[in-house]
């Protein structure tokens, strides 16, 4: 049968990516390029969406963008100055055609097309309501909620109906919209999600990552702000901010895992954080041993800053191959266990005899540092230690990230000793909350209103959770409204977008 490598099963997906271009000939094209370098945000499925003489063209497709999107046939019916496109790992609705962004719909002003990174909170409760009222929902993506807000909403002009809708939601979102006249990027009030704008001669450009710019060629301008809405019209831009000012809470997980290495996030070198995150587990953590050696890809930067503060060498303990996809088939029972050295095997000369460290990004289910470190032992392996750049995840995201249940996170379930003990390890330790803080640039996590969101860690989940916890809906806003007082309360427009 076919299945997902046991690899593939123990991380948190990658949310989405998303990608926008105003005004810049052969935008679709440009689009193109941007997606692939966000293809680490989401396999699943690619879409772009173009603006040519007003009207709105689409093309949708499963996999990635590398052969849904390189060809003259597709690209050629998606011409015009301005073009957004989305990657797609699903965490709301189903790995389908009719699922995949940017989501599309005519509205009485026109076309209209969004490109969501996040997860709106409240949406099942939403899209009751809306269709007690008459909507048809044509996907199964909480992003349409979005659009059906809009097209219901009263207000007078596309921007303020687009506001209204925002007004509605909780949640995370990074939102890249077409509209018949131009291109809206805009974050959540908290900035959960991140985007960031640059600049390629006279054209804007948002992404979802600053890699994303460098390879199309743009200049890095600066992120869009926490509760910003950016408007791009006839070679224009407006910034507006109607969701009032507050304290920003962006996704700590940027840092640990999601980003590319060479993308920069909150004014941070990704690259730089992750191996600050080795050194402070180095520091915290320290253990005898004779190599320092990365779960690649995503614990090496982690690695080689525990070898440089631990003094012990790095080493390459565990070869990756490349050429293996999300997908393998195992033909049965019997040779099921091969399956994990499809994707990495043990560099036996070197590790056989030694004590080692291995560092890994985080542990979700426990099933892969269990192969890993079986692996170690099969290896020859003296010791095996393991080293985690992340605190523990104990509890589930819902801000775009899938995450499982929490009843089948281990370290919900289990103490740190007997996780080590599951994982057949001779010691297991994690960063602290307050190291991973240091990592990026703070000197400890504040209690209260912590500076990002990590409620994968420790449960302090910045937003309501409705559809989660049947409590009813609260505003997000009212949470930055009493921070930020009565004269910044979020006020509509009424500028035409």
């Amino acid at each position: 049968m076919i299945t997902t490598h046991p690899f593939d099963d123990d991380k948190l997906r990658e949310e989405c990516g998303v990608f926008g271009v105003a005004g810049a000939e052969d935008a679709a094209a440009m689009v193109a390029l941007g997606l692939h370098a966000l293809q680490h945000r989401g396999q699943e499925a690619a879409g772009i969406t173009c603006r040519n003489n007003g009207q709105l063209y689409s093309h949708r497709a499963l996999g990635p963008v590398a052969g849904n999107f390189d060809s003259q046939e597709v690209m050629g019916k998606l011409q015009g100055d301005y073009a957004c496109g989305h990657v797609r790992y699903s965490t709301t609705g189903a790995g389908t055609l009719r699922n995949i962004q940017p989501l599309e719909a005519d509205l009485a002003s026109g076309g209209f097309a969004v490109a969501h990174n996040g997860n709106i909170s409240n949406a099942l409760r939403l899209r009751e309501e809306l269709v007690r009222n008459g909507s048809i929902f044509q996907s199964t993506s909480d992003t349409e909620v979005i659009i059906h807000l809009v097209a219901m909403s009263k207000y007078r002009t596309l921007l303020d109906k687009f506001i209204d809708a925002l007004r509605q939601v909780e949640g995370a979102y990074s939102l890249i919209c077409m509209t018949s006249e131009g291109m809206i990027a805009c974050r959540d009030p908290l900035g959960i999600r991140p985007l960031v704008m640059g600049r390629l001669g006279d054209a804007y450009i948002f992404a979802s990552e600053t890699v994303a710019l460098d390879l199309v060629g743009a200049e890095y301008e600066r992120s869009v702000e926490p509760g910003e809405l950016i408007v791009v019209s006839n070679g224009e831009l407006r910034s507006h901010r109607p969701f009032g000012s507050g304290k920003a809470r962006p996704c700590i997980f940027e840092h640990v895992y999601f980003s590319r290495p060479d993308s920069i996030v909150d004014g941070n070198s990704v690259y730089s954080v992750r191996k600050e995150i080795g050194a402070q587990l180095a520091i915290e953590n320290p253990v005898d041993a004779d190599y320092v050696i990365p779960v690649p890809d995503s614990g090496t930067p982690a690695a080689l800053g525990y070898s440089e503060k631990s003094g012990m060498p790095f080493e390459l303990g565990i070869i990756r191959s490349h050429y293996v996809g999300r997908t393998f088939i195992q033909p049965g029972d019997g040779v099921r266990h091969l399956g994990v050295k499809l994707k990495h095997n043990a560099n036996k000369p070197l590790v056989n005899g030694k004590k080692i460290v291995l560092v890994d990004d985080s542990i979700v289910r426990g099933t892969t540092s269990l192969k890993i470190v079986q692996m170690m032992r099969e290896a020859g392996a003296a010791e095996v230690h393991m080293r985690i750049a992340s605190p523990p995840t104990m509890h589930s995201c819902f801000y775009g990230v899938n995450t499982p249940e929490r009843e089948k996170l281990l370290a919900a379930m289990k103490s740190v000793e007997q996780m080590c003990e599951y994982i057949q390890a001779d010691s297991l330790a994690f960063i602290s909350i307050d190291g991973l803080y240091r990592a990026v640039g703070e000197e400890t996590r504040q209690d209260i209103q912590p500076q990002y969101c990590d409620a994968c860690f420790t449960g302090a989940y910045p937003t309501p959770l409705t559809d989660q916890d049947g409590k009813g809906h609260t505003d997000q806003l009212s949470l930055l409204n009493e921070q930020v007082g009565s004269k910044d309360k979020p006020v509509l427009t009424e500028q035409v977008g």
